[in-house]
């Protein structure tokens, strides 16, 4: 039976592979807010490479710790970039993300 810390770190692997997928996919939605927040236009791209990155570290016990960090810069930078645009509703999951990252650093192989 799997530990509560590495269960937690596979729901934020399928959470970050999710999130890279849409951001790799690239709907009309995601470029509009990329647009209204001034970023390039091709930088959902990049945001989505970074979390499909985020979510391979994270999947494997011996990266784990890099997928935690990578996932937590990625979500911080997300919190920012939302809460400066004002749209707090949406900043909210992004605080339990952050929040169960402190757990899923125990799931690592040490």
């Amino acid at each position: 039976m799997p530990s509560i810390p590495t269960i937690i770190a596979f729901i934020l692997t399928a959470l970050f592979a999710a999130a890279a997928a849409i951001h790799l996919a690239g709907p009309a939605f995601v470029r509009r807010a990329y647009k209204d927040w001034d970023l390039p236009p091709k930088f959902h791209r990049v945001t989505g490479a970074v979390e499909l990155l985020a979510a391979a570290f994270l999947a494997m016990p011996i990266t784990r710790f890099w997928g935690v960090a990578l996932a937590g810069l990625v979500t911080f930078f997300a919190e920012i970039t939302l809460l400066s645009h004002k749209q707090y509703a949406y900043a909210v999951p992004g605080f339990f993300i952050l929040a169960a990252l402190i757990p899923a650093t125990l799931a690592g192989p040490f």
